[in-house]
């Protein structure tokens, strides 16, 4: 990526935050980098340089500013909106997919070379794969000492690191000091339960009063809870059983609880958290895009800062998809509920029970073997949909995985039992997190599209209409769901 010196360098002057977590300085006198609203003092032009990413700066040889903290900025990079399989990779390495294979093996996911992926990775990032992914360990671990009381070995292996040998000395060549070194006195505490609290960054605004309206309305009962400002819900990874609850903290914040056993799962939970909460998003560039279109200007005007409510898991979302089929999204949301308390998991915990939740959603291994339509309010057909469903998960874990592109997503989720066009693109929109993503046959896309004289347009007509909506079709698609009056008393802080 080509960063301009003198532009990138009147951001740093004036502290424009918009230019936060898209570039990054490296201060060559000192050694370390920062962000561009760092409040130290600015360094003379000659002795700085720029980079798209903290990975880039950091393999550069510099180390991460104490004072205004990289690993708390808003994570854009400048590659977002330019290189779909840069996406898909950094969704799949926040993950933790090279803690299971190499990059050969990520390239292999994304149907790229593993050499035209590392390409891509210096094009748009200016790093490595692997230092990307060693980058965001590093970072975690500082969030984490910082934020939370948690010892440090607990802290190398909640970040990801193979041994505390490790990253001791990681901390020693990045920082000079031990990690302990960098702890401050009044860090958080940890809660009952082992519970970690920590504040995920985005860049505002950030329409919260939308994302818990949506949410709330198609919240599994046991499973998911909106009550007042947060949202919780119970969450299982491999043998561990927690939960975890979101709620809107100081502007461009967004404050976090986990709950879970193993802490080594931390890192995938947070990537989770993110992709549910849609952090990433670049809200006003998204909005300014899709304000071109007359239709759509005073909806993003109404709500600039709407995001594309995630999904925490796929199968999850799959078969709330297939339920919701053909009825409403209350009856849907009954029917989910009824399944749940039928073939979930009971999740025995004070906290939990406090907040309505009492159950994991079933897993995919069992339903595949479940009679479905013993729970009867739905078609013979749709029941044997939901257990093929179960069976293919079952056998790949993977199929909800990212794929190459948008096209072949759709081609896969396709070729599973019960899914369709519609199903398809809702949940490329919502679990692979493709922004493009369409699903022009909704009724509701389509009312909300009826012209003055009460016409409303037909799929292929709007699908032809999205075409300027590109590659922002999923936003585009929440701002005509999101339609209708906007309360004017909304929270400050989300807004801000």
């Amino acid at each position: 990526m080509d960063l301009d010196h003198d532009a990138c360098y009147r951001a740093i002057a004036t502290r424009d935050a918009r230019f936060d977590g898209r570039l990054f300085v490296g201060v060559r006198t000192t050694g370390i980098y920062c962000r561009p609203i760092c409040p130290a003092r600015t360094p003379r032009q000659a002795n700085v340089s720029f980079y798209p990413s903290a990975a880039a700066a950091q393999e550069a040889g510099f180390r991460p500013c104490l004072r205004c903290r990289p690993e708390t900025s808003p994570d854009l990079g400048a590659w977002r909106g330019t290189s779909n399989t840069v996406s898909r990779a950094l969704a799949l390495i926040e993950a933790g997919a090279l803690d299971e294979t190499d990059v050969e093996g990520l390239a292999g996911r994304l149907g790229v070379g593993a050499r035209q992926l590392r390409r891509l990775f210096r094009q748009h990032l200016g790093a490595s794969p692997i230092a990307v992914a060693q980058t965001r360990r590093v970072l975690l671990a500082k969030q984490l000492i910082h934020e939370t009381r948690l010892p440090m070995a607990e802290v190398a292996l909640a970040a990801g690191f193979g041994s505390i040998r490790r990253f001791n000395e990681t901390f020693q060549a990045l920082y000079a000091r031990p990690p302990q070194a960098l702890r401050r006195a009044r860090s958080g505490d940890i809660g009952a339960g082992g519970e970690v609290s920590l504040s995920l960054p985005y860049r505002p605004p950030y329409d919260w009063e939308a994302m818990l309206a949506f949410l709330s309305l198609r919240a599994i009962p046991g499973v998911e809870a909106v009550a007042g400002d947060a949202y919780a819900r119970t969450i299982a990874i491999d043998r561990g059983r927690g939960m975890v609850v979101a709620a809107m903290g100081r502007p461009g914040r967004l404050d976090i609880r986990i709950r879970f056993p193993d802490l080594t799962a931390l890192p995938g939970i947070i990537a989770r958290l993110r992709r549910v909460f849609d952090l990433a998003a670049d809200p006003l560039g998204i909005g300014a895009d899709l304000a071109r279109d007359p239709a759509l200007a005073p909806r993003v005007a109404a709500r600039p800062g709407l995001r594309v409510p995630g999904a925490w898991d796929g199968f999850e979302l799959a078969v709330r998809a297939i339920l919701g089929q053909q009825i409403t999204v209350a009856a849907a949301t009954k029917l989910a509920g009824r399944l749940v308390q039928r073939f979930g998991e009971p999740y025995a915990d004070p906290a939990a029970a406090a907040l309505g939740l009492s159950h994991i959603f079933p897993d995919p291994a069992r339903l595949a073997v479940e009679d479905v339509a013993a729970l009867g309010l739905m078609p013979g057909a749709r029941a044997r949909s939901l257990t093929s469903l179960a069976a293919a998960v079952a056998a790949d874990p993977k199929l909800f995985d990212p794929r190459r592109d948008l096209d072949e997503a759709i081609a896969a989720l396709r070729a599973l039992p019960g899914i369709g066009e519609w199903t398809a693109q809702y949940i490329a929109m919502r679990q692979l997190r493709e922004p493009d993503a369409f699903p022009a046959a909704d009724i509701g896309l389509l009312r909300a599209m009826t012209d003055a004289s009460g016409r409303r347009p037909t799929a292929p007509e709007l699908l032809a209409r999205a075409e300027a909506w590109r590659p922002w079709r999923a936003y585009a698609a929440l701002h005509l769901w999101m339609g209708g009056p906007v309360p004017e008393n909304r929270d400050a802080r989300a807004a801000a």
